[in-house]
């Protein structure tokens, strides 16, 4: 076999010759007393056979050594550095790497019209020992080549598509199909528009099939329409005055995150309607601007800073070969009430309010496995 030809062959590679897990494989070369020596004997024949190449990384790991390790990010550096959602992410990647004692590179692409940079600068210089991989859309094909490659990958949010990736997130389905129970169950409301991200994104397809289903479900003759946004606020605007020059006697607007809510708002008020007296508003994400808002939004609280934190904990569970395979893990959401989407007798109209815990059936489960 070549060189180019050893230093492909990856851990799963190896796994699957052997038939045990890639953490299995990763313990065994690293002569863990809990693989039995037969087995370990197995994964060094195997690796051999196959000139698997040990990571380096993982080596440097379990020497207690420093480490790096790159957050991927394939959108401009403005969007991300500019979006609240990346950087509570960013906090938790960067918080976890400061107790291992490593180093973290974040790649982002130039512009628009670079979709691949952000991948390639990691794939091609070899600085970092694992990455963690963000806000890629569904048919983004340098996820799978991420994943594909020899460099341990951690993926923010679902992928499907991809089973045998590790992935950390919240369930989405579950935490739109609870914020539109509340407005159909508890407020009544039965004509409600939804203003989506963009829908090449899993986070947008999640969040209104969560819609849909509940709707589906509530034994409510509900109808709804659909306006596609950009998760920013001028989207969220520009859809808002779609859905109400179109939809007739709308009951309440559900914005894919609270930016495009806030900009639904301003949209709302500039035709002198009130909120939520003409109509209810509810977001998603709950990162600042919810609570800043009067009346507050109701909306989806994502715990983004324990997903960065969760992601980068797995990456180096990974890197150690301590990892379960694959390493799937759903953090909770809250479901967070505030004024916008009708009045709630049983709190005070002023301030946030209290959080309001989801029944079994609204809270995604933790399947960190």
């Amino acid at each position: 076999m070549t060189a180019a030809g050893r230093a492909n062959v990856t851990l799963r590679d190896v796994a699957t010759a052997v038939g045990i897990s890639q953490s299995a494989v990763s313990m065994a070369l690293a002569d863990h007393p809990r693989i039995s020596e037969p087995t370990k004997q197995a994964v060094r024949a195997a690796a051999a056979r196959l000139g698997y190449v040990p990571n380096s990384a993982g080596r440097t790991l379990r020497a207690g050594r420093s480490t790096s390790i790159a957050m991927v990010v394939p959108q401009t550096g403005q969007h991300v550095f500019g979006h609240p959602y990346f950087m509570h992410l960013l906090v938790g990647v960067t918080a976890e790497a400061n107790a291992r004692d490593a180093t973290l590179m974040v790649s982002t692409n130039p512009d628009e019209t670079h979709g691949v940079a952000a991948y390639e600068r990691v794939l091609r210089s070899q600085a970092a020992s694992g990455a963690i991989v963000a806000s890629a859309s569904i048919s983004d094909p340098n996820v799978k080549r991420m994943v594909d490659a020899t460099l341990p990958v951690v993926l923010v949010g679902r992928f499907a598509q991809l089973p045998h990736a590790a992935s950390v997130g919240v369930d989405e389905i579950a935490g739109a199909a609870a914020i539109t129970r509340h407005l159909v169950r508890d407020h009544g409301l039965t004509r409600i528009a939804h203003i989506s991200g963009p829908l090449d994104h899993q986070t947008a397809v999640d969040r209104y099939e969560g819609f849909r289903g509940a709707l589906a479900d509530s034994g409510r003759p509900c109808t709804h329409t659909l306006a596609v946004g950009d998760f920013n606020e001028e989207s969220g605007r520009e859809c808002a005055r779609q859905v109400l020059d179109s939809m007739a006697d709308l009951q309440a607007i559900f914005a894919a995150n609270d930016e495009m809510a806030y900009g639904a708002m301003l949209e709302i008020r500039s035709r002198g309607l009130r909120i939520p007296e003409d109509i209810a508003l509810a977001g998603y994400d709950d990162f600042g601007v919810s609570r800043l808002t009067t009346p507050g939004i109701t909306t989806v609280r994502v715990p983004a800073q324990a997903l960065g934190r969760k992601a980068a904990t797995v990456l180096f569970d990974l890197l150690g070969g301590t990892a379960p395979d694959p390493a799937h893990t759903v953090l909770p959401f809250d479901l967070v009430i505030r004024d916008s989407c009708g009045s709630h007798p049983d709190r005070t109209a002023a301030g946030d309010g209290p959080v309001a815990s989801p029944a079994p059936d609204h809270r995604s489960p933790d399947r960190g496995e």
